[in-house]
C-alpha cells in the first residue's frame, strides 16, 4: 500500500477534519429522532413512513459502506472522502427543501450514499496521519465526537425543531460541509489501496439482501407476517445474503473477505458492534417519542433530560481510549456493552406513562457511561486487528455493520412496538415500548459476550494472539 509521509502538522488536521466529518454523518443517523413528531405533523405519514425517514439513511449507508471504502482505496481515499462530503452536503439541502414525506425519504437515501463513501475513509485518512504510539488517542478523540453525534442527535434535533423548524437539523450540514471540503482538499495528504478490482456482485448482493430483509421487518406489522410481499422480501434477503456470504469466501477479490472473520478479534469486535447499534438505535427511535408523546416534553426538554446519557462519551471515550492502550480494548468494550444493557434494562422496569425524571436518571447516566466505554476503543480493535493494508475493508466492514445493526434495530424494536402497543395512547403506547426496550437490552448483553469472545491482548510468546509490528509501525493483532 503505498504509505505517505506525514506533512507536519497534518496529524492535527486530519483528527479536525475526520472527526467533524464523522460527526455530521454520525449525527443524521439518529437526529430525526424528536423531529419525528414535528415531521408527521407537518408532512404526514405513518409509524412505517416515520420508520423511512431514519432506515433510509442508515440502510444505504450500511449497504454501500464497503464499496465506498474500495472505491477509496483504488482511486484514492482523499478524493473520495471529498466527493462523499460533497453529495452528503449536497443531499441534506435536499432533505430540508423536501415538499412531502416521499421526497424527505428519497433525500434521506441520498444523504446515506454520500455517508458512505465519506465515512469509511476517516479512520483510513486518520491512521494514515497519526503515528501509531499516538493512534490510541487519536482513536479515542474521534470515537469521542462520533459517539457523541450519534447520541446527541435527539438534543440537536429537538432543540432546532422546536426554537427553528425541523428543516434545520439538515440545513445545519450545509454549512459544516461547506466549509470542509476546501480544508479536506488543501490539508488532507492523498493515500491508496491495494487498487484490487472493485466488487460489484458483492454490493449487489449485500445491498439487495439486506434491503429485502429490513423491508419485509418493516412492512411485517402493516401487511401481516405472512403476506405475500413480507414472506417474498424476507426470504429473498436471506437468500441474497446468504449469496454474499458464499461470494466472499469463493470470490477472487470480495468487498468483504470472509477470510477476516477466521480472526477471534475481527469476527468478535464486529459482531458486538452490530448488537449494540441494534439495541441502541432501536431503543433511542422509541424514547425519543415517549419523552414526547407520553411523558409531554417539548423536543428540546426530551433533549436535555438524555444529556446524562448524551454527554457521556465526550467525558469518557478518550479515557477508554487511554485505557485501551494500556489493559487492551476488549475489557473495556465489554464493560461499556455490559453496563449499555443495564441500562436499558432498568428502562424497561421503571416505564410507565407517568414515570418521574429522578427515576430515569439512573438509567441514564448507567447507559451512557456504558455507550462512552464502547465508542473509542471499538474503533481501536477493528484497525489493530488487521493489516494497514486490509484497514480501508476493515473500516467499512465495521461501519457497515455497525448500520446494519442501527437499521434493523429500528425495524425489529418497531415491529415489537406495533404489535404490543401503538399511538393512540399513554398506556398503550407504554404496553409496546416496555418488551421492545427488553429486547434491545437483550441484543446488547449478547454484544458484550461477543466482545468477551475477542482474545485477550498477551505480551508474551506462544500464548495465543499477540501484539506485534510490521515495518511501518503499524500494531497488528496476531496469533502467536
Amino acid at each position: 500500500m503505498n504509505q505517505p509521509i506525514p506533512r507536519r502538522g497534518s496529524a492535527v488536521w486530519a483528527l479536525v477534519i475526520t472527526s467533524v466529518a464523522g460527526f455530521m454523518a454520525a449525527l443524521d443517523n439518529l437526529v430525526v429522532t424528536t423531529a419525528l413528531p414535528s415531521i408527521r405533523e407537518d408532512l404526514g405519514g405513518a409509524l412505517h413512513d416515520l420508520e423511512w425517514t431514519v432506515s433510509a439513511y442508515t440502510l444505504t449507508f450500511a449497504v454501500l459502506l464497503m464499496f465506498g471504502a474500495a472505491l477509496g482505496d483504488r482511486f484514492g481515499r482523499r478524493r473520495l472522502f471529498i466527493t462523499g462530503l460533497a453529495v452528503f452536503t449536497l443531499a441534506s439541502a435536499g432533505a430540508a427543501l423536501a415538499p412531502g414525506i416521499d421526497a424527505l425519504i428519497a433525500a434521506r437515501a441520498v444523504q446515506g450514499v454520500g455517508a458512505a463513501i465519506m465515512m469509511p475513509l476517516t479512520l483510513t485518512l486518520l491512521t494514515a496521519a497519526v503515528p501509531a504510539a499516538k493512534r490510541g488517542m487519536a482513536y479515542g478523540i474521534w470515537g469521542a465526537v462520533n459517539g457523541l453525534a450519534v447520541a446527541s442527535g435527539p438534543l440537536i434535533g429537538g432543540s432546532l425543531t422546536e426554537h427553528v423548524s425541523w428543516q434545520w437539523i439538515f440545513w445545519l450540514n450545509v454549512p459544516l460541509g461547506l466549509a470542509l471540503l476546501p480544508l479536506a482538499r488543501l490539508r488532507l495528504t492523498e493515500s491508496y489501496g491495494t487498487g484490487a478490482r472493485l466488487d460489484v456482485p458483492g454490493t449487489l448482493l449485500a445491498s439487495g439482501g439486506l434491503f429485502g430483509i429490513v423491508y419485509g421487518l418493516v412492512r411485517g406489522p402493516v401487511d401481516g407476517w405472512t403476506s405475500v410481499t413480507v414472506l417474498t422480501a424476507l426470504l429473498a434477503g436471506a437468500a441474497l445474503l446468504a449469496g454474499f456470504v458464499h461470494h466472499g469466501i469463493r470470490a477472487r477479490a470480495p468487498m468483504l473477505p470472509m477470510r477476516l472473520f477466521r480472526s477471534r478479534a475481527f469476527a468478535g469486535i464486529n459482531a458486538a458492534s452490530l448488537l449494540m447499534f441494534l439495541g441502541m438505535f432501536g431503543s433511542i427511535f422509541l424514547l425519543s417519542q415517549y419523552m414526547q408523546g407520553v411523558l409531554g416534553y417539548s423536543p428540546t426538554e426530551a433533549g436535555l433530560r438524555m444529556l446524562p446519557w448524551t454527554g457521556m462519551p465526550m467525558l469518557v471515550a478518550p479515557l477508554a481510549g487511554y485505557l485501551s492502550d494500556r489493559i487492551g480494548g476488549r475489557p473495556v468494550v465489554a464493560a461499556g456493552l455490559a453496563l449499555q444493557a443495564v441500562g436499558l434494562a432498568w428502562f424497561a422496569l421503571i416505564v410507565t406513562p407517568d414515570v418521574s425524571y429522578a427515576a430515569q436518571l439512573p438509567a441514564l447516566i448507567v447507559s451512557g457511561i456504558g455507550m462512552a466505554l464502547y465508542f473509542a476503543p471499538a474503533a481501536h480493535l477493528v484497525m489493530s486487528g488487521v493489516r494497514p493494508s486490509e484497514q480501508g475493508i476493515a473500516s467499512g466492514a465495521n461501519n457497515a455493520l455497525r448500520e446494519v445493526g442501527g437499521a434493523l434495530g429500528i425495524a425489529v424494536m418497531s415491529s415489537i412496538f406495533a404489535a404490543q402497543g401503538g399511538y393512540d395512547s399513554a398506556r398503550h403506547f407504554v404496553d409496546g415500548l416496555e418488551p421492545a426496550l427488553w429486547v434491545g437490552a437483550g441484543m446488547v448483553a449478547l454484544g458484550a459476550a461477543a466482545a468477551l469472545a475477542i482474545p485477550r491482548r498477551r505480551t508474551a510468546p506462544g500464548e495465543g494472539p499477540v501484539e506485534k509490528t510490521d515495518g511501518t509501525g503499524e500494531r497488528l493483532l496476531t496469533s502467536a
